[in-house]
C-alpha cells in the first residue's frame, strides 16, 4: 500500500510504502518506507533500463539512496520479494513520465 506527499506541481515526490514484513533494526521496527523521487545524479551508475526492469541488484543500490527511513543494502537485500517488488513498483513510477503514470489524470 501506498501514500503519497506532492510537491507544489503535484508531481509525487515523496511515497509511503508499507511493507508486508517489518524491517527490523535492533528494537525497532520499520514497518512504513518513504521513498523519495531520485534525481539524475542518484541514478549515476546504475541502467535505467535495469532500474525500470527492476533488477534486484540496481534496486538493491538504488533503494538506500532514496529510502526514508535510510535502508541499508544488507536491510535490501532481506526484504520479503513482496516488499522489494512495491518498493521497486514505486521507482518505476516514478521514472515515467507524468502522462504515463497510472495516477495521472486522463483528457
Amino acid at each position: 500500500m501506498s501514500d503519497t506527499s506532492t510537491d507544489k506541481t503535484n508531481d509525487p515526490v515523496f511515497i509511503k510504502v508499507t511493507l508486508d514484513q517489518p524491517v527490523k533494526r535492533g528494537d525497532t521496527e520499520l514497518t512504513d518506507i518513504q521513498l523519495r523521487r531520485p534525481n539524475s545524479g542518484e541514478l549515476r551508475g546504475l541502467s535505467l533500463i535495469e532500474t525500470g526492469q527492476l533488477q534486484v541488484d540496481t534496486l538493491i543500490k538504488l533503494l538506500p539512496r532514496i529510502t526514508l527511513p535510510r535502508l541499508t543494502p544488507q536491510e535490501v537485500e532481506a526484504l520479503l520479494p513482496s516488499d522489494l517488488l512495491a518498493l521497486g513498483a514505486e521507482v518505476g513510477n516514478f521514472l515515467l513520465p507524468k502522462r504515463l503514470r497510472p495516477d495521472s489524470p486522463t483528457e
